[in-house]
């Protein structure tokens, strides 16, 4: 299977969610489940990389996904050399909600393409619509070792999971 250069939005109508496996069920059950749904509501995107040649069904696998949607943080959850200089109020922020790689491309640098291009839709928005930051929950240590590679810090725990972000200044960083 060979994937597309494009991202796009998650269509259910084009893009076979079922064939999707990247090893996670939480990962898998969000992309064929939830992540239409969610954008319905209006919480969140989906951006999907699909394969280059459909399915018998003529839909589109898709080899990688992620997910944003807006939030916020606490300035007290932050290092406190950083949160002295912020409002006491919630700090805007974009959730990195999802990201996943099918498992046929584990290993390929398609994990990193996917954080890039997802950093980089992130830096547009950022544009039109302020945040402080992204943030990211990491549902495994192996995840918090794949951000951290790329400038995500800890920021603390939440519901058991490491919270990482990354300041949208370091981000801008790399895109101008």
């Amino acid at each position: 299977m060979s994937y597309s250069k494009t991202f796009k939005e998650l269509d259910k109508s084009q893009h076979d969610r079922a064939s999707f496996d990247c090893g996670e069920a939480e990962l898998n059950d969000f992309i064929q489940t939830q992540a239409a749904k969610h954008m319905q509501a209006g919480i969140s995107r989906t951006m999907v990389l699909p394969a280059c040649t459909p399915l018998p069904n003529q839909k589109y696998p898709i080899c990688s996904f992620y997910t944003i949607a807006p939030s916020s943080i606490c300035r007290d959850t932050l290092p406190q050399a950083m949160g002295k200089k912020l409002p006491r109020y919630p700090i805007p922020v974009f959730l990195l909600a999802q990201l996943a790689v099918h498992k046929e491309f584990h290993g390929s640098g398609l994990g990193k393409a996917s954080l890039i291009k997802a950093l980089e839709y992130l830096w547009e928005i950022n544009a039109h619509m302020r945040a402080y930051a992204i943030v990211v929950d990491c549902l495994t240590g192996q995840a918090e070792s794949f951000y951290a590679k790329y400038g995500f810090e800890v920021l603390c725990e939440i519901n058991g999971r490491v919270r990482m972000f990354i300041p949208m200044k370091t981000v801008g960083q790399l895109f101008t």
